[in-house]
């Protein structure tokens, strides 16, 4: 039955798709991007009527990297064995609920009821979506012991004491993505497809002229920018959402010979490569309800929202070790210890195996513009 909202009949199905058809530039960008994989295969095992919050789906090792034997009539050949790697991903679930008092007529100013408050939940939760991704990728970065750092330490390129070639210590210049990309991944650099960044980066990078905005020719045929930019023929997403970290002052040591360093902001530009983070919209029983209080400051009506979404870095896996409960926070996403590289116990050896870091195309960099 649907519901009744401010004297209006409430039907959740309609209601969500208006939501879904709303759109958001930033989000169509990163999630149409070739960076986001939508796996809509592993929604049904993730509910929570069947699979729970967590999963763990295999990735198939290569058979490249071992040396042939030589084939010359005496010689035995000896056969090898593919790896197959455990990859475990854990679904977020986030909640909100909005109260107001003739609700539909005071949010909307009297336009249509539905439209309105959907693109306003669908803008609120696009931000959550994107913060939640933002998480997921600080806590990648947080991993902690030897074959998790190999990841790290070669996907981080730090330029916040690199003279670059404008002669500018600490900042991006036409290299720089390009460099941090080849330290990732080597040869593998050209999965690289989108890079997000900070908009004190994007403009210091656009007073070099290394920007190039995309056009298109409008209804009069005049040629207009549509704000999506490339550099080194790589999507750019522009966000202030995009980590900033304030670093204090250093004193000079006359003793040590260490410099005055002034109070500072870095920037991280994250980087990210084709197929980089599976995405899955893995649905709630009840997304959108409402409930009317007739008694409540002369009655009041309450819109209820609800969502589970996994996002899930390729050659990552989540490892719950710092999980309270069923859903993880963004503390919680964003603890170093929650993150491993994918790995598989070897029968032969019995020791464990990990993925080659430079198959991750997820890379960051560190600048102070």
């Amino acid at each position: 039955m649907p519901g009744i909202f401010d004297e209006k009949i409430f039907n959740a199905e309609v209601f969500k798709g208006y939501v879904d058809r709303i759109p958001n530039t930033k989000r169509s960008a990163l999630i149409t991007s070739r960076a986001i994989r939508p796996r809509p295969d592993l929604a049904s095992a993730m509910k929570d009527q069947t699979g729970g919050n967590y999963i763990t789906t295999t990735m198939r090792g290569l058979i490249s990297g071992s040396a042939p034997l030589n084939y010359d009539g005496t010689t035995d050949i000896t056969a090898n064995k593919t790896v197959t790697f455990r990859h475990s991903r854990v679904v977020v679930g986030r909640a909100n609920a909005w109260t107001e008092n003739d609700f539909s007529y005071d949010i909307t100013g009297g336009q249509d009821f539905l439209e309105n408050v959907a693109q306003q939940i669908s803008e609120y939760w696009n931000e959550v979506d994107q913060d939640t991704l933002l998480h997921v990728l600080n806590g990648i970065f947080n991993m902690t012991g030897a074959a998790n750092l190999k990841f790290v330490n070669a996907h981080t390129h730090n330029v916040t004491g690199v003279e670059n070639s404008e002669g500018k210590v600490g900042y991006m210049d036409a290299t720089t993505l390009n460099s941090g990309m080849q330290q990732a991944c080597g040869d593998n650099k050209s999965a690289f497809s989108l890079c997000c960044m900070h908009s004190v980066v994007a403009t210091n990078l656009e007073n070099l002229k290394l920007l190039t905005y995309m056009k298109h020719n409008d209804a009069n045929g005049i040629e207009r920018e549509i704000g999506l930019a490339t550099l080194n023929g790589r999507l750019v997403i522009i966000d202030d959402a995009m980590p900033v970290k304030d670093v204090a002052a250093v004193e000079a040591d006359e003793d040590t010979g260490t410099p005055a360093v002034p109070a500072h902001k870095e920037y991280t530009t994250y980087v990210l490569g084709d197929g980089a983070i599976e995405y899955t919209d893995c649905g709630a029983k009840v997304p959108y309800e409402v409930d009317r209080d007739p008694k409540t400051n002369g009655g009041a009506d309450t819109l209820y929202s609800r969502q589970r979404k996994c996002f899930a870095p390729y050659g990552i896996s989540f490892t719950q070790k710092s999980m309270t409960s069923l859903s993880p926070t963004d503390n919680e996403l964003e603890t170093g210890t929650n993150w491993e590289l994918v790995n598989s116990m070897n029968p032969d050896t019995n020791k464990t195996e990990y993925i080659d870091h430079k198959a991750i195309p997820i890379a960051r960099i560190i600048s102070l513009g």
